[in-house]
C-alpha cells in the first residue's frame, strides 16, 4: 500500500472512522420516522433482525475484499475478479459521487437549522407555520447554496488531511461528541411529561401492526443506515492492517451504528408524543414537525440547537467517507495527488449540487420521470445503485471468492472462524434475496 493512500494508525481510528461512515442522515432523519411508519416496537425487532441476519454479512464483506487488495472498488473488483467486475466497484464510486451530490444540499439544511434554532426562529410556532419557513428556505436560490459550500468545504477540508490525520483524526472527535449529543438529548426527551407513550409505541412490539410493508421497510432500513454498496466500507477496508480482526471490528461498527439509529429513536418518538404530534409524520418529521416539538420544551432552543449540531455530526462523517470512495478511486486508478483529487472532486460534486438546490425552488418545475433532481438522484441511489451493488458484492464474495472470502477475514492463517460456513451461506443466499425485494419494493410499490 502507497504511503500516497495512507493507514489507519490504530484500531479505535478504524472503528470511530467507519462507524462514522455508517452513522448519517439515515440513521437520525430516516429511522425514527420510518420505525414510526410502520408500527414502533415490531419494526425495531425486525430491524434488529435483518441488521444481525445480512447487513453484518456485507459490512464484513466489503471490509474484507477491500483489506485483501488494498485498492478502491474498482481497483480491488478487477484485481480479485477480472476486468468484468471492476464495473461493481466503479458503479459504488459513482452510486458515492450521485449520492453526495445531493447529501451536501440536505446536509446544508442541517447547518442552517443550527442557526434557526439558536436564533429561537421557531418560537410559538405551530407545524403548518414551521412548514412554511422551510419551503421558503429550501426554494431561495441562493441561501441554501450558501450552507451546501460551506458543508462541502468542510467535507473537503477533513479529507485533505489524508486517512489517519484528517479523517481518522476528526472521526475520534466527531464520533464520541456525537454519542454524548444523543444520550443527553435522549435523557431530556424520556424524561418530558407524557413521553413514557412514545417509550411504550418505541420499545414495546404490537404484532398486529406488522404487514409486508413493515418487513420491506425494516430490510431496506437496514441496509441503507449501513452504506452498503456504495465502496465506502471496502474503501476504508483498503486502509486497514492485516493484522486487526476484521470480524470483530466490523460487528463493533456495526453495533455502534444499530446504537446511534436506537438512540435516535429514544429522542425523536418519545418527545413527538410528548407534544401531541403524529409519529408517522413521514419524511418532514426532522425539518417540520421537530422545531414545533422543540418550541415547546423548556429550554427548547438550546436542546434543538444541539439536535441539529447532532444531525450535521452525522451527516458529515458519513459525507467524508463518500468523498474519501472517489478520491481513493481518483489516487489509485487516475494518479492523482491526494490534493488534487480532493478539491476537484469536491468542486465538481458542487456544481452538480446546484441544480439538485435549485430544484426545491426556481427549477421545480423541471422533471424527468415526474421527479425533481434531488428526487431523481435518491431514487436512482437508493432504490437501484445501492440495491443492485449490494447485490454483486454478496454474489461476488460468496461464489466468485469463495473460500477466498474466508481466508481474506482471516488476520493470520491460523485464526480460527467458527461460524465462517454461515457466513457464506448468507451471502449466497440470504443476502441476495433480501436485497432483491428491496429491489422489487422500489420499483413496483
Amino acid at each position: 500500500m502507497s504511503a500516497e493512500r495512507g493507514h489507519w494508525s490504530s484500531r479505535v481510528g478504524f472503528i470511530m472512522a467507519s462507524a462514522g461512515s455508517a452513522v448519517g442522515l439515515g440513521n437520525v432523519w430516516k429511522f425514527p420516522y420510518v420505525a414510526g411508519d410502520n408500527g414502533g416496537g415490531a419494526f425495531l425487532i425486525i430491524y434488529l433482525g435483518c441488521v444481525l441476519v445480512f447487513g453484518l454479512s456485507l459490512v464484513m464483506a466489503e471490509l474484507a475484499i477491500g483489506r485483501v487488495t488494498q485498492l478502491n472498488p474498482a481497483g480491488a473488483f478487477r484485481k480479485l475478479g477480472g476486468r468484468g467486475w471492476a464495473m461493481v466497484g466503479g458503479m459504488g464510486v459513482l452510486t458515492a459521487f450521485i449520492i453526495l451530490s445531493f447529501y451536501i444540499v440536505v446536509a446544508g439544511w442541517t447547518l442552517a437549522y443550527i442557526v434557526f434554532m439558536a436564533g429561537n426562529t421557531f418560537g410559538g410556532l405551530d407545524v403548518e407555520q414551521n412548514t412554511a419557513i422551510f419551503t421558503q428556505f429550501v426554494s431561495s436560490p441562493i441561501q441554501p447554496l450558501v450552507y451546501a459550500a460551506v458543508f462541502t468545504l468542510m467535507v473537503i477540508g477533513v479529507v485533505l488531511g489524508g486517512v489517519s490525520s484528517g479523517i481518522e483524526r476528526a472521526s475520534k472527535w466527531l464520533m464520541p461528541l456525537l454519542f454524548i449529543l444523543l444520550i443527553i438529548l435522549a435523557i431530556r426527551s424520556v424524561t418530558l411529561p407524557g413521553a413514557g407513550e412514545g417509550v411504550a409505541f418505541y420499545l414495546m412490539p404490537d404484532w398486529s401492526r406488522v404487514t409486508g410493508a413493515t418487513w420491506g421497510g425494516a430490510v431496506s432500513q437496514a441496509f441503507f443506515s449501513l452504506s452498503l454498496g456504495m465502496g465506502a466500507m471496502l474503501t476504508y477496508g483498503s486502509y486497514m492492517s492485516r493484522q486487526q480482526n476484521l470480524a470483530r471490528d466490523a460487528s463493533m461498527v456495526v453495533g455502534l451504528d444499530t446504537l446511534v439509529a436506537l438512540l435516535a429513536g429514544l429522542v425523536i418518538l418519545p418527545a413527538v408524543f410528548s407534544a401531541g404530534f403524529e409519529p408517522g409524520a413521514g419524511p418532514g418529521l426532522t425539518f417540520m414537525t421537530l422545531p414545533a416539538v422543540f418550541a415547546e420544551m423548556p429550554a427548547g432552543a438550546l436542546f434543538g440547537s444541539a439536535f441539529f449540531v447532532l444531525l450535521a455530526i452525522a451527516a458529515l462523517t458519513s459525507a467524508v467517507s463518500l468523498l474519501e470512495v472517489v478520491v481513493s478511486y481518483c489516487v489509485d486508478q487516475k494518479g492523482l495527488s491526494r490534493p488534487a483529487a480532493t478539491i476537484g472532486a469536491g468542486a465538481v460534486i458542487f456544481v452538480i449540487g446546484i441544480p439538485v438546490s435549485l430544484s426545491q425552488g426556481i427549477w421545480s418545475d423541471i422533471t424527468i420521470a415526474g421527479k425533481s433532481f434531488l428526487d431523481l438522484a435518491d431514487f436512482i441511489t437508493a432504490s437501484v445503485m445501492m440495491p443492485v451493488g449490494g447485490l454483486l458484492i454478496a454474489v461476488f464474495a460468496g461464489w466468485v471468492m469463495g473460500p477466498r472470502a474466508i481466508e481474506a477475514l482471516k488476520s493470520h492463517p491460523d485464526q480460527a472462524l467458527p461460524l465462517a460456513g454461515l457466513w457464506l451461506f448468507i451471502l449466497r443466499f440470504v443476502a441476495p434475496l433480501g436485497i432483491a425485494w428491496i429491489l422489487i419494493q422500489g420499483f413496483f410499490f
